[in-house]
């Protein structure tokens, strides 16, 4: 779904996505209707001593402004969440590209994240140690707050009351959550970072299917939702940091095709299949007067317009892609390319041609170290 900027915090933008606007008038609906607010002022009233009359807040129009602006200050209060840990990984020099509100809540997106087990620990509980500051402010406001001002007052103790659990579930150890990312960093102090991030995301893997099934068993949506982000997102970063540790070392120039196939770019369609059939390379590097210009493909090949191909130049059908120096960490480059259009680009030294890089020679590169590092251990 689509997210939209809507203001900015320490130059880092803050995002809205379209579930969340979809979400956030069902909250303030379930909020503000039914028997939700006594049952809320009650949990309020013990948490925090502050009584309420419940005919002042059930009075006309006011359970719904309770239930709008709860809903609004349960999403300010992640984004306070989000830019703790954002305040604490800009104070070790990272850089956060947004932080983007949610249906699920808050996601700050570092560049990177830094393997510091101490760095990671002090990013992660930022965050909920932000809720509970929060919280704090919340509580105190609930009991300094005059009983002719039950609305704010009954706010201020559900916000008080929501920050605790916002803190308290995100320290769960389910894996990439807050709670996964600070066990993953104490793990690290006395595993390698691969084996704490294998060992943190199948514990998430774990809570994941908790969640699913309390979500069925339910009828949460909302826990089935989580179940689903947090088995995707704790996979995901596992195989990125086995992905880290292959080609820990290991630089663009050391996997990258040296020696690539090459077609003129006034070359036709034609005569180009006709070489791509016989040479039987997937790949060419296009060249214009001896110039590297782009990449062509057999996909490139196969999306040509229909027509006459002995009219069609190579040119006309080859993709310019990125151009990355050999010397470049080649995990870090894979992760850029993600971004981009393929895993494909031309590798340079000072301008100079070295060759070419693509899909298949990270995918040979795995396979030499896997084999490698297998047969080390064995």
């Amino acid at each position: 779904m689509r997210s939209y900027t809507i203001t900015e915090v320490w130059d880092i933008p803050i995002r809205v996505n379209t579930s969340l606007l979809i979400f956030l008038p069902i909250l303030a609906w379930l909020i503000g209707s039914g028997q939700q607010i006594e049952l809320y002022a009650g949990i309020i009233e013990g948490v925090t001593g502050v009584g309420f009359d419940l005919a002042r807040l059930r009075a006309g129009s006011t359970p719904w402004l309770i239930g709008v602006v709860a809903a609004v200050g349960l999403f300010v209060s992640v984004t306070v969440h989000e830019l703790g840990h954002s305040w604490v990984a800009l104070r070790y020099g990272l850089d956060i590209e947004s932080i983007t509100l949610w249906i699920l809540g808050g996601l700050a997106s570092l560049t990177t994240f830094p393997k510091e087990w101490d760095r990671e620990f002090w990013i992660a509980i930022a965050g909920p140690l932000s809720s509970l500051l929060v919280a704090g402010g919340c509580y105190i406001g609930a009991l300094a707050l005059p009983e002719s001002l039950p609305v704010a007052r009954f706010l201020l103790g559900w916000l008080a009351v929501t920050n605790v659990v916002l803190a308290g579930f995100n320290l769960l150890p389910a894996f990439p959550m807050d709670g996964g990312r600070v066990l993953r960093a104490l793990l690290a102090r006395s595993y390698p970072y691969g084996t704490a991030t294998r060992i943190a995301a199948r514990i998430g893997v774990g809570f994941a299917f908790l969640f699913a099934i309390v979500g069925v068993l339910n009828f949460q949506i909302v826990l089935l939702l989580l179940a689903f982000f947090i088995y995707g997102a704790a996979t995901t970063e596992s195989k990125t940091v086995l992905l880290d540790e292959l080609f820990d070392g290991i630089t663009v120039g050391d996997i990258a095709t040296h020696d690539p196939a090459t077609v003129a770019a006034t070359t036709t369609v034609e005569a180009f299949g006709t070489r791509m059939l016989r040479d039987r390379q997937p790949l060419h590097l296009v060249t214009d007067d001896g110039a590297p210009v782009g990449i062509v493909t057999l996909a490139d090949l196969k999306a040509a317009p229909r027509g006459d191909h002995s009219a069609i130049t190579v040119q006309e059908i080859m993709r310019e892609v990125p151009r990355v120096d050999s010397a470049a960490d080649a995990f870090d480059t894979l992760v850029q390319l993600r971004g981009a259009d393929g895993l494909t680009a031309i590798v340079e030294r000072d301008g100079a041609l070295v060759g070419v890089l693509s899909e298949a020679d990270y995918a040979h590169a795995m396979m030499v170290q896997r084999g490698f590092r297998t047969g080390v251990s064995g």
